[in-house]
């Protein structure tokens, strides 16, 4: 879901860049508590597996694109604050490279991609957790494939809000939230499907990668085998 420039008028898109320099610098100062050896090398794995999947656009209409957002699957794996970092150099790397997205949209799409995306899929997964915590580690992949499907419907309601504030494209706003609803909810299905699989991978062989199952893992008792000699 990038935002092109001129798609929102000046002062949204100065809000949305004060808002994204804020959440970005709060997540530098948070992040260093969810990174440790083990785990930095998984949140640059993350990043260029979100970089490769934001490539694949389709347009959606109004001058605006759909593609995975990866947020949820980036919290679940590293945390959210460094989720937040992630996608943010990743919104930078393409805005500035590769032209996707707005230079003037940044604010936007790292507003609406590296915060909302990132955050909101990690609340919904949170809260879920909570309801399925008896359950252990074994359900992290299919909670964090129902938060990835919730969040990419959220981002683009923030995105059609903001559009209802300063939007300079001549589009009925009826048509544009039904338009971004709709198509973002399909792109919901892909994205939660990816977001199981590639957390259930991961659960599977190293659980203790993962920063959502954290706290959910199972305790395994120590076993002593001894071999008596022949």
């Amino acid at each position: 879901m990038h935002v092109p420039d001129g798609f929102l008028d000046a002062p949204t898109s100065l809000g949305t860049a004060v808002i994204a320099v804020g959440g970005v610098a709060l997540a530098l100062s948070r992040a260093r508590r969810e990174l440790d050896d083990r785990t930095a090398p998984l949140a640059g794995l993350v990043a260029v597996f979100v970089f490769a999947a934001q490539m694949l656009n389709f347009p959606v209409g109004a001058g605006t694109s759909g593609h995975l957002l990866g947020g949820t699957l980036a919290a679940v794996l590293v945390g959210p604050w460094t989720a937040t970092l992630c996608l943010t150099v990743v919104l930078a790397v393409q805005a500035l490279l590769f032209a996707d997205g707005g230079i003037s949209a940044l604010g936007t799409n790292i507003t609406l991609m590296a915060l909302v995306g990132v955050w909101a899929g990690w609340l919904v997964f949170v809260g879920l957790r909570r309801l399925a915590r008896s359950a252990g580690s074994k359900v992290v992949p299919a909670l964090a494939g129902v938060a990835a499907f919730a969040s990419v419907p959220l981002v683009a309601l923030t995105f059609t809000a903001m559009y209802a504030v300063g939007g300079r494209a001549p589009i009925p706003l009826g048509d544009l939230v039904t338009a971004m609803v709709g198509w973002h909810a399909l792109i919901g299905v892909g994205e939660g499907l990816i977001t199981l699989l590639a957390v259930g991978s991961i659960i599977a062989t190293r659980p203790d990668l993962v920063h959502g199952a954290r706290g959910l893992i199972e305790r395994r008792d120590l076993e002593i085998r001894t071999e008596v000699p022949a």
